[in-house]
């Protein structure tokens, strides 16, 4: 972590520019961890549904989600690096006590909806890898994250984030290898960037892509793991090139992030479509393993498995810098873990199919996405918190216009689904 060191005022008396906490690639992290949970089995269900249902139709939703996110976490990160602080710590200072339980209540249902998709989806790694029954495939996966939090409590952040990115390269190979088995369309891809819907399920699908892509708990922890990596208070000469550092950062995990994305609905509309079972993701395994091989089904079920253990990690310690931020109560995050991981392992005993379970968790995000957006947009749009460094009026115009469109997704999906 950088320590302030107090020296000259650079640029005027031709003192140097303090040295960064790090240089080159030992900038980047943060925004690697934050995009582990734009790959998690939340993402897999919802991309493969998309893919497999409708074929190229939805890869509009997929790019257009991957350069919002690429907003929010920028602005989150810049908040984090900026004030020193977390976006939940922010708006703490600025809620009254009965406004900031509701607050956290919403957060905390958001997180815990993570936490559930995470841990169901490592529980169907498991089951399609060894055979486990989907509860015992939960709790192992709930256990198995307990050591990538231990990394984090134990050895500090940037261990925890060497750990996780080599987990989303893992999760990138497990799922990107059936692209070059079989290539899908290039006259598909192009047409699926043409913006449309087809009926009420594409637009409930697309609802859930954009909570799976735009996840409203990584706003809230980017702020932190920016805040942790450079301190509470940098420099005045050092901002401008850490946030220099923090958009290489975001851009290049987002590409990362949004490539597998769309690697994953790219595979499915290739192999996948009109075939019989591939509603589920065992089914568009076994599709998977039986039109690809048996080599690429078993890297597609490594790469799902690695997506829940280390997404549910990451979405454990959101759901710790939520209460923290907010609340000023502190949890453990093994204790967090534990209390978290009951409801999922739950629902795994009651015969629920867990794909669809993984696309309704999507859905409860995409509604958590306003709230994370809106007071994030405010707050960074305002001088007097984050001084020269405030967004410009384009950026918030763009800001608003991520927040404006989810909105609108939501009410659609709304309307549509009472009218049937």
């Amino acid at each position: 972590m950088y320590v302030r060191v107090r020296r000259r005022r650079p640029g005027r008396d031709g003192a140097p520019l303090p040295p960064l906490p790090g240089a080159g690639l030992g900038l980047l992290g943060p925004a690697f961890v934050a995009a582990v949970a734009y790959v998690d089995p939340g993402n897999v269900a919802t991309n493969l549904s998309a893919g497999s249902g409708y074929g190229y139709l939805l890869v509009w939703v997929l790019v257009l989600a991957t350069a919002m996110a690429g907003l929010v976490q920028y602005l989150s990160a810049k908040l984090g690096v900026v004030t020193g602080s977390s976006l939940p710590e922010v708006l703490r200072d600025r809620m009254p006590r009965g406004g900031r339980l509701a607050y956290w209540l919403q957060a905390e249902v958001v997180a815990m909806a993570t936490d559930i998709a995470e841990v169901v989806g490592g529980a169907i790694a498991l089951n399609l890898l060894f055979g486990l029954p989907l509860w015992l495939g939960g709790l192992i996966t709930g256990v198995a994250s307990m050591a990538l939090l231990t990394v984090q409590n134990g050895r500090g952040q940037r261990a925890f984030e060497r750990v996780v990115t080599t987990a989303l390269l893992v999760i990138a190979a497990g799922f990107v290898a059936g692209l070059f088995v079989q290539p899908p369309s290039a006259s598909g891809i192009v047409s699926g960037l043409a913006p449309r819907f087809e009926g009420t399920e594409t637009v409930l699908l697309a609802a859930g892509m954009f909570g799976a892509t735009v996840m409203p708990h990584v706003v809230y922890l980017h702020s932190a793991l920016a805040r942790d990596r450079f301190g509470a208070t940098p420099e005045p000469g050092l901002v401008g090139r850490l946030l220099s550092a923090t958009r290489v950062d975001v851009g290049l995990a987002m590409v990362v992030a949004g490539s597998v994305n769309i690697a994953l609905l790219l595979v499915a509309a290739a192999s996948l479509r009109g075939v019989d079972g591939t509603d589920t993701i065992a089914g568009a395994h076994a599709a998977v393993e039986s039109g690809l091989g048996t080599a690429i089904g078993a890297l597609f079920a490594v790469g799902l498995l690695v997506s829940g253990l280390a997404s549910t990690s990451v979405g454990c310690y959101a759901g710790a810098v939520i209460m923290e931020g907010l609340l000023l109560r502190r949890i453990p995050l093994l204790a967090r873990r534990l209390v978290t991981l009951l409801p999922a392992v739950l629902i795994l005993t009651t015969g629920a199919e867990p794909t669809w379970l993984l696309v309704l968790s999507q859905v409860v995000l995409s509604f958590g996405i306003p709230f994370a957006i809106i007071p994030l947009v405010a707050v960074t749009a305002k001088s007097s918190v984050m001084g020269r460094w405030a967004n410009s009026r384009l950026t918030t115009v763009l800001a608003v216009g991520v927040a404006v469109v989810v909105v609108a997704l939501n009410v659609a999906l709304l309307t549509l689904t009472v009218l049937g």
